[in-house]
Parts: structure tokens; C-alpha cells; sequence
């Protein structure tokens, strides 16, 4: 017990180290010198005008939003894996990311997100708002986690579909193109406004899955077990769709669908929590945000005309990862 507390304390540690260290390359790194265009003729002024600019309107935002979208993500990744006891959760199982997607998709079709700053993040929260609603509505009182899982699905496949029948139906090909590459998820046009609206509701979901820790411990030894030692599970049901659906229906209002990185985390970290879902939580939300920011410093750095988006990277990791970890449970199972 000793050097599993042990072990916890010094992982926190050193992932605490190493996300402050990518936190500040994220500032640093870009296609230029900090971002710099090419300014040499400029007096040391304007020099320094320009650095400042770059610092306060791209690269801040979206170091900042990098790192609390990641932290998002494995936080979410680690409740949802923990409350289902199922290590292929992951936040877009109960339909959060397809519902703010969705929403999103509204702003842009409607063409609010144009003519209004905050109205692609605050579409893509009420989306999230609403799929919790509509879960909790197809649940009903049953606590049991395939329940949750089958709402989540449903939720999931209207939401796609809707999204995919706005795209089709829209009337500007420009339109829909800029749409399908925010859902392709990406920090590249983020503004210090964007920080400001998603940062607060992204902190109040940290602060509602942050509390599970013990019921999630308790569940490890089944429901009836959870249960006689007083834990709720119809209140652990609502905390944790409440605290995913705030938290990553803001990360992905103002960053797009990311996925994997709430699979992945969680997992590689596991270890390292002695397989607490209690301890895992903060492990994997330090964990989320290292892997988010170096999967923008690398989108950044890539030799290619455009842009790579983040969805796309953390698909191409993601991806083979879910299929290994599947065909590993597989086998445990025959």
C-alpha cells in the first residue's frame, strides 16, 4: 500500500513536470521563430509589438485551451471507464461530442458563428445540455451502466445523423467544407474569447468528476458491494453524466470532435494508479493535456501545406490502440 502511494505521488509528479514543460514549448514552437513573421526590417519596436500580438492573440489561447481540452478529455476518459468498468469508454459513448457537434454545426449552418464570437461555444455547450436531458429521459431511474450506454448510443446516432443531414442539405459548399474540418477538431482558430467562455464550464465539470473518486473506488467491488457501503448510484449516475457532459461539451464546442484521447490516457496510466479509479483521475486529466499540446506542437511542425488537424492525429494513435486494446480483451474472454 505504501509504494503504491508512493509510486501515485512521484507519476503525479513527474507528469505535473512535463506538462508545465510542453505547456511552455506550446507557447515557443511554431513555423517561425515564436511565430514571428519575417520582421527583420522592423525597428525593435514594432518588433516587439508584433511578438507581443502573436503571444496574447494565437499562441496563448491556444497553449491554454491545448491544455484544459486535454485535461478535459482523460479526466472524462478515466470517470467514464471507471463508473462502466470498461477500459473502451470513452466520452463519446454517452453522446456528449456527437450533441455538441451537432449544435456546433447549427451555429455554422444558421450562419451565427460568423456574425457572433461566442456562438459556436455556447451552441456547443446547450448541445451538451440538452443530450444529458434526453439521456437521463431514456434511462429513467435504472442505474445499471448498459442502460446508460444504449441512451448514449442512441443519443449518438441522432446526433450523427442530423449532423450529416445538415451537411448534405447545406446550400454553400464553402459552408459545409469549413464545417466538415471543424468536426475534424482543431485548435488553429481559437481567440482569447474562446478561452474566457469554455474555460469556466470546462472547470465546473473538473470540479463535479473530481468529487467520484470513492464512489468509483467502491464500484471496483460491484454494485451490491457499492451500495451496502452507502454509496448512491443514482446520484453517481447524474454526477458523472453532469460533470462529462459540462466539461467536454465545452472542450468540444470551441475545439472540435477529438477522440481517443480519453481512450488512450486512461489506460497506459492505469498502472501508475495501482488500478484506483480514484487516483487515476488526476493522473489522466495530467495525462490528456501532455497529449493534447504535443499533438498540436506536432500539427504545427508537420512539413505539409496544411495544417494537420488534432482529430486526425489522435485518430491515426488512437485507432490501432483501440484495436489492440479490443483484440487484448478478447482473448482474456475466451
Amino acid at each position: 500500500m505504501k509504494n503504491s502511494y508512493s509510486r501515485f505521488f512521484v507519476s503525479l509528479i513527474i507528469l505535473t513536470g512535463v506538462l508545465l514543460i510542453i505547456f511552455i514549448m506550446s507557447l515557443m514552437i511554431g513555423p517561425e521563430t515564436f511565430g514571428l513573421p519575417r520582421a527583420q526590417d522592423l525597428n525593435g519596436k514594432m518588433k516587439s509589438e508584433i511578438i507581443w500580438l502573436i503571444f496574447w492573440e494565437i499562441r496563448l489561447p491556444r497553449a491554454l485551451l491545448g491544455l484544459t481540452v486535454g485535461v478535459t478529455l482523460g479526466l472524462a476518459g478515466a470517470a467514464l471507464q471507471g463508473y462502466l468498468q470498461n477500459p473502451l469508454a470513452e466520452p463519446g459513448i454517452i453522446g456528449v461530442t456527437a450533441s455538441a457537434s451537432l449544435f456546433s454545426v447549427i451555429a455554422f449552418y444558421s450562419g451565427l458563428a460568423s456574425f457572433v464570437t461566442l456562438a459556436l461555444p455556447v451552441a456547443g455547450i446547450m448541445g451538451a445540455l440538452i443530450a444529458v436531458i434526453i439521456i437521463q429521459l431514456l434511462a429513467g431511474r435504472d442505474t445499471s451502466p448498459l442502460t446508460l450506454i444504449l441512451a448514449g448510443v442512441a443519443v449518438t446516432s441522432f446526433a450523427g445523423a442530423m449532423t450529416s443531414l445538415a451537411l448534405n442539405l447545406s446550400p454553400n459548399p464553402f459552408a459545409a467544407y469549413e464545417v466538415l474540418f471543424w468536426l475534424l477538431g482543431s485548435l488553429s482558430n481559437v481567440s482569447i474569447d474562446h478561452v474566457w467562455i469554455s474555460i469556466p464550464f470546462m472547470t465546473l465539470g473538473w470540479l463535479i468528476l473530481g468529487t467520484l473518486g470513492n464512489p468509483l473506488n467502491a464500484l471496483t467491488l460491484g454494485q451490491d458491494e457499492a451500495t451496502s457501503l452507502g454509496t448512491n448510484l443514482r446520484s453517481l449516475r447524474i454526477y458523472l453524466i453532469f460533470g462529462v457532459a459540462t466539461s467536454v461539451g465545452a472542450a468540444t464546442a470551441v475545439a472540435g470532435a477529438i477522440g481517443f484521447v480519453g481512450l488512450v490516457i486512461p489506460h497506459l496510466l492505469r498502472p501508475l494508479a495501482g488500478y484506483s479509479p480514484k487516483k487515476l483521475l488526476p493522473l489522466s486529466a495530467l495525462g490528456g493535456g501532455i497529449m493534447l499540446l504535443a499533438a498540436d506542437i506536432l500539427a504545427r511542425l508537420l512539413p505539409f501545406d496544411r495544417e494537420i488537424k488534432l482529430g486526425v492525429l489522435t485518430a491515426m494513435v488512437g485507432a490501432p490502440f483501440f484495436l489492440i486494446l479490443l483484440l487484448k480483451n478478447r482473448r482474456s474472454l475466451l
